[in-house]
């Protein structure tokens, strides 16, 4: 469950990231005010922790299926 929640935030921080790139529209700083409110510095921190935990997701053995 970990894993899916931290695939749905780098998602959603590729997403913004994107915006960024290719039209200069910082989506979580436009929420937020400002990309220096302290909210929006905490989103980035979750999504990069978020990164971060999906890291070791390169180094697992994939034996295991996930069924739902």
């Amino acid at each position: 469950m970990l894993d899916r929640i931290c695939l749905i935030l780098i998602i959603i921080g590729s997403l913004n990231w994107g915006s960024v790139g290719l039209f200069q529209f910082d989506l979580v700083a436009w929420i937020c005010g400002s990309s220096e409110s302290i909210v929006a510095r905490i989103i980035y921190t979750v999504i990069a922790l978020a990164g971060v935990w999906c890291i070791s997701l390169l180094f697992r053995e994939r034996n295991n299926v996930i069924s739902e």
